[in-house]
């Protein structure tokens, strides 16, 4: 006769979904790295005909010339080409959904689970940055609001600065720990 199998009750384990880099933070003479927290984004594609209701679904004016970008209520919208955008929105709100209500010709994508945000903050943010970064960033050439798609190290990147001691850092989540070490790293010698 065989044996009935005990039945237990156990809990299943509970998962939780970790931002990349939670909780990592790095605090060096004149300068401090850390992780942002998540927010929505989307990559936004539209030519020139469809800016204007793409602007007013959003809720402000896509910038239109190269470097700039715009910020308003919590969403930021980075120029990254002539028809193309990174659009940021750290205050709960779903760019996605807004761009939905628009008929005009656009692509609308969205990104949040690609990418992580870390902040580069203080006096020495920009020789940290430009340890790995080829941009001049004096805030004569990129001035605060200024934003660019280019590299920190092997790590294609895009650079917001939002006041002239912080940059923000967008990367996609595979190279967050690359580009995370990276500034830590420069963070250390720029203290120097």
């Amino acid at each position: 006769m065989a044996k009935a199998a005990a039945k237990t009750n156990v809990a299943a384990p509970s998962v939780e979904r970790r931002p990349a880099l939670a909780g990592r933070t790095l605090s060096a003479p004149g300068v401090k790295v850390e992780m942002l927290p998540p927010a929505e984004r989307i990559s936004l594609r539209a030519p020139e005909d469809s800016v204007a209701a793409l602007s007013k679904a959003l809720g402000m004016t896509l910038p239109a010339k190269p470097k700039t970008s715009a910020a308003k209520g919590g969403r930021t919208a980075l120029w990254l080409g002539p028809d193309e955008w990174l659009i940021i929105d750290e205050a709960g709100k779903d760019p996605l959904a807004d761009c939905a209500m628009v008929s005009a010709l656009h692509s609308a994508v969205g990104i949040a689970h690609r990418n992580v945000a870390i902040a580069v903050t203080g006096p020495a943010a920009a020789v940290t940055v430009n340890s790995g970064c080829p941009q001049d960033l004096s805030l004569e050439a990129f001035p605060v609001g200024a934003a660019s798609r280019t590299i920190l190290g092997k790590a294609e990147i895009v650079l917001l600065r939002t006041e002239a001691e912080t940059f923000r850092i967008e990367c996609w989540r595979s190279f967050a720990d690359y580009v995370f070490t990276f500034l830590s790293e420069a963070a250390g010698d720029a203290a120097h």
